[in-house]
């Protein structure tokens, strides 16, 4: 399932646009039905991102309204440099006014990663059992690899079909994670899969080609049941021949 693809000249131009369609997305469901569910990524890729929604759209989305999850984890402290929540604290979650109950971070506090990956799970059933749908939207991205939230190639995770969420071991640093799963991520009413960068212009070779094996990219095992995929990608992580 290849999904809708949008392109951008820059890097620039992609934050800027995927923010202006945040802000859209979540107003006019904040209309519709007053609450918002977000699921938010880590790593390099969405940092700017965070920091125009945490700035340009500071007042004009209603942050109140809006619930923060979290796609995966480092199992790490908070505090730690390598943890997805700090930066999103920093380039987002500082810059807003947002209670703190809305605020779902993955607990790594937790002596094992079982037991974190189980509370986490007992925390998003609270919200999401009862329906069709799960987050209202969930960022994404994609590693050179094509692995997506913490979910990498040849992983048990991937033909996990009833736990939400999963503690794992990845071929990366630091290699112990906790990461949601499809059965959750697919249940999304809309998913944007953000890539940006020379690196990922092979691995979207393949993706664009139609490879459709999750278990040697799991990007490609990202695929809404009832929803929308959007792939928002800027030119240097595209092949040339499909920079039009």
């Amino acid at each position: 399932m290849i999904g809708e693809i949008r392109k951008f000249h820059t890097f620039d131009e992609l934050s800027a646009s995927v923010a202006e369609d945040i802000d859209s997305l979540i107003n006019r469901v904040v209309c519709s039905k007053g609450i918002f569910y977000l699921a938010l990524s880590g790593g390099n890729t969405p940092r700017t991102l965070y920091r125009i929604l945490g700035t340009t759209y500071r007042e004009a989305i209603p942050w109140g309204s809006v619930h923060i999850f979290f796609c995966d984890e480092r199992f790490v402290s908070h505090e730690d440099s390598q943890s997805n929540f700090r930066m999103t604290k920093e380039n987002l979650l500082d810059l807003i006014s947002i209670p703190q109950e809305n605020i779902h971070s993955i607990p790594t506090d937790r002596s094992d990663i079982k037991v974190a990956a189980r509370d986490y799970e007992i925390e998003l059933r609270k919200f999401f059992s009862g329906g069709v749908n799960s987050f209202d939207l969930a960022i994404l991205g994609i590693g050179r690899e094509g692995h997506t939230a913490s979910l990498f190639p040849g992983s048990p995770a991937l033909d996990e079909k009833e736990k939400w969420v999963l503690g794992v071991e990845v071929d990366a640093l630091p290699p112990r994670r906790i990461t949601l799963t499809y059965p959750i991520l697919n249940r999304s009413s809309v998913i944007y899969l953000i890539v940006s960068g020379s690196g990922k212009a092979e691995i979207m070779r393949e993706i664009l080609k139609g490879v459709n094996d999750f278990h040697v990219c799991p990007a490609s095992g990202i695929r809404p049941l009832n929803g929308r995929l959007v792939w928002q990608i800027d030119f240097p992580a595209l092949p040339n021949e499909t920079r039009k």
